[in-house]
């Protein structure tokens, strides 16, 4: 099988590649910005019709997009997930490849949730901030594109390679700087918030399943359980071995993410939790690493930094 894989060098596209690579029935190509890709391309400003001569050229059956920002403004967030997936979208229209498409999605077109809820795929989309309005935006582009399509909508990602922007990311980093000056105390914020955390790994998983299924629509990724974070954070100074007293910042700007004076940067509130039962049902998949092996992963990585 011929897969096109865009985005292959972000967070979540090194763990699908990865993923990819170990099939030996997978045929892999990348596609990005980067000069590290098997061929360069920029959907937020390549034209959909040299993008889709080149899949004419590949031939794949599956096209897996990964591609995008997590971070910016509006403007920015638009052109590289909005216009980033419009491009994909037409180029396989015109694209006498025929190819399934598999698009990453993620939580926060979904916005808040009632706090003990679980969120199902068939929930109103109501996104908090332009992140999630620009991801909504694509996938609602992918679903009325008339193309063999599904949309996977990916809630808390976490594991090896975090973002360092991350909240996950964030917390390890504070935490080694912590560790690292001596500090008997860690002062966090947004600690009160509740979040789906799922591994990378498990995330890779789920779209290797997702192109090899006839799945189509959306299909939440998560693993149904919602968080706190401050009891991800008890288990993070756990397998750190820092034993000072973590204490939650208050006051504007102190929420998840703690940036431009919102509660909860990401747009979506202080809960979110995934109704995964599509995943399992369509699928196949559920999720394997547990939460405290993948905050062991990212303390890894920081401690390499003491």
């Amino acid at each position: 099988m011929r897969v096109l894989l865009i985005g292959a060098h972000g967070f979540l596209g090194r763990h699908v590649a990865d993923r990819l690579l170990a099939d030996p029935a997978v045929q892999l190509t990348a596609l990005g910005r980067g000069d590290d890709a098997d061929v360069r391309f920029d959907l937020s400003s390549g034209s959909p019709g040299a993008l889709s001569r080149f899949l004419d050229a590949v031939h794949p059956g599956v096209v897996i997009n990964c591609a995008g920002a997590t971070r910016g403004g509006a403007r920015e967030l638009t052109r590289h997930n909005t216009v980033g997936a419009a491009t994909v979208c037409e180029a396989l229209r015109r694209s006498a490849c025929t190819a399934r498409l598999v698009h990453v999605g993620c939580a926060a077109e979904y916005g808040p949730s009632q706090p003990g809820s679980s969120t199902g795929e068939d929930a109103v989309p109501r996104p908090g901030g332009p992140y999630g309005v620009s991801k909504l935006a694509a996938t609602e582009l992918v679903l009325g594109s008339g193309l063999d399509a599904v949309v996977l909508r990916v809630f808390s990602p976490l594991g090896p390679g975090t973002p360092a922007g991350s909240p996950m990311g964030r917390l390890a980093e504070a935490m080694r700087r912590a560790m690292q000056q001596g500090d008997s105390e860690l002062k966090l914020p947004g600690l009160a918030a509740q979040r789906d955390f799922v591994d990378v790994r498990d995330i890779a998983r789920a779209v290797h399943a997702a192109s090899l299924s006839a799945a189509q629509g959306v299909v939440n990724i998560g693993t149904g359980r919602a968080v706190r974070l401050r009891d991800a954070a008890a288990v993070l100074a756990r397998v750190a071995g820092y034993t000072g007293a973590l204490h939650e910042l208050e006051g504007p700007g102190s929420g998840l993410g703690g940036a431009g004076g919102l509660p909860y940067p990401d747009g979506c509130g202080s809960w979110q939790q995934a109704d995964v039962r599509t995943a399992r049902d369509r699928l196949g998949w559920r999720p394997r690493i547990g939460l405290e092996e993948s905050l062991a992963d990212i303390w890894m990585e920081a401690a390499c930094r003491i």
